[in-house]
């Protein structure tokens, strides 16, 4: 590539050869004197090539250990000196030049990214394997109540649990925890993601003061939890009222002949059977409701899912063989287990194998339970019926207690599976599958 290393090479080597073979035939003739001077011509040949050898290659030598060190002040001169090595000196500047841009290129991504980081609501903590926080933003600082924070076990000062809870937390988990500060409590939830660099573990863990969001769903619960219990009271005490109005009424209206007061009899007996009626109904309302709010505490243990759903089968195969609904179970684990409060799982089961048969019409669909694990871990129990979809406009509704479009129905099936399972810290979700058939989830 560099001629002039390469002749100079070639000349040093035809030198080195022929003093070598010199050197063997002057001792062969046991002229040892000239035979030393061809040994001693040969040497020199070598220690001038190791020398270019040297020459060529510290540049390079330089360049590396420069740029392991971090250090971009260097440059090679490309002034006096041979054609050849004023290319390789050029090149390696040229290499530094790239690597030097290549480098604030960095270091300018590094600022941007870390005026995002720190111009975002959500707090961002940075850790390693050995919790040390690397990266955290004022956010962060804010919501913690922590001036510096430089390793987990400084959460001890805001909650003597936090520590713990931040270290047995897994990728993808998403927690929510009260912080505890000078006006008030937040609602914070915090979510772990985790990635390899240097083949070092990082772990990421963001913090989102969700108070207000949580502080207006609730607002909106109560709105619509009220707008029902008042239209159902309503519906009940109306014609309490007016029965009661007209009996006062007769009551009070002189009665001239036996046919007169036979029939304010009468009329006194069916409006007391109705009066009887809409109380027992109010009655059943209450009771409702007085299930819904006495949900016990779960007492949580492990056992197979299996087993809970053939028993909350064997409930609705009357049902099933009447509406012709064919069952299929599928899983990709047989003996898949959960950790619940058996009774209340199996209540939710239950429930929901309940309204997907009813949702099915009576001229035969399939009812598909599936069950097993999620990727992260977590056991999940799906029940789809081939039933019509339920209507848009009543899709939001569904979990809102004493809801409902069914005729005889109370209202609180699904709001309290789902309240079940938020106790468990697990969800009850609704979805439509790819072929067209309504899945509730229950996640656990």
């Amino acid at each position: 590539m560099f001629k002039s290393i390469q002749y100079r090479l070639i000349a040093y080597t035809a030198l080195l050869v022929m003093s070598v073979a010199a050197s063997a035939v002057l001792v062969v003739q046991s002229k040892m004197v000239w035979a030393a001077l061809c040994s001693l011509m040969a040497v020199v040949c070598l220690h001038n090539m190791w020398q270019y050898y040297k020459r060529f290659n510290q540049n390079i030598l330089f360049l590396l250990n420069a740029l392991d060190n971090g250090d971009y002040s260097f440059h090679f001169s490309e002034s006096s000196m041979s054609r050849r090595e004023k290319e390789l000196n050029a090149m390696l500047n040229r290499i530094k030049e790239i690597l030097t841009n290549a480098r604030k290129a960095v270091i300018e991504n590094e600022k941007f990214l870390s005026l995002i980081v720190e111009s975002v609501s959500t707090g961002i903590v940075i850790v390693d394997e050995h919790w040390h926080v690397q990266t955290v933003n004022r956010s962060a600082l804010d919501l913690l109540g922590l001036p510096v924070f430089t390793h987990l076990n400084q959460l001890s000062g805001v909650n003597e649990t936090f520590p713990t809870l931040f270290k047995e937390m897994k990728a993808g988990d998403n927690l929510q925890i009260t912080i505890p500060n000078e006006r008030e409590e937040m609602q914070v939830s915090l979510r772990m993601s985790e990635i390899k660099l240097k083949e070092r573990k990082i772990k990421i863990i963001t913090l989102n003061n969700i108070g207000s969001e949580l502080e207006t769903k609730e607002m909106e619960s109560w709105v619509r939890l009220i707008r029902v219990m008042t239209h159902e009271i309503m519906n009940s005490i109306a014609p309490i009222t007016s029965l009661s109005e007209t009996l006062l009424t007769l009551h009070h209206q002189p009665q001239e002949d036996s046919e007169s007061a036979d029939s304010l009899r009468n009329n006194t007996i069916e409006a007391f059977e109705t009066i009887h009626s809409t109380a027992r109904g109010l009655l059943s309302f209450v009771e409702s409701y007085r299930k819904f709010t006495a949900v016990p505490k779960p007492e949580m243990h492990t056992f197979p899912i299996r087993h809970l759903l053939d028993k909350a089968v064997r409930l609705e195969e009357p049902a099933m063989t009447q509406r012709n609904i064919s069952l299929m179970i599928e899983t990709a684990n047989e003996d898949a287990t959960i950790v619940a409060d058996e009774r209340l799982i199996f209540q939710v089961l239950v429930n929901l194998i309940k309204n997907a048969v009813e949702a099915i019409p009576e001229t035969g669909g399939k009812l598909l339970l599936r069950y097993g694990y999620q990727p992260s871990g977590r056991s999940y129990i799906e029940v789809c019926n081939s039933g019509n979809p339920i209507p848009s406009d009543v899709l939001p509704h569904i979990f809102i207690p004493f809801f409902t479009t069914k005729e005889n129905g109370n209202g609180i099936g699904l709001s309290v599976s789902r309240y079940i399972l938020r106790l468990h810290g697990g969800k009850l979700l609704h979805s439509t599958s790819p072929e067209g058939l309504t899945v509730f989830t229950v996640v656990s």
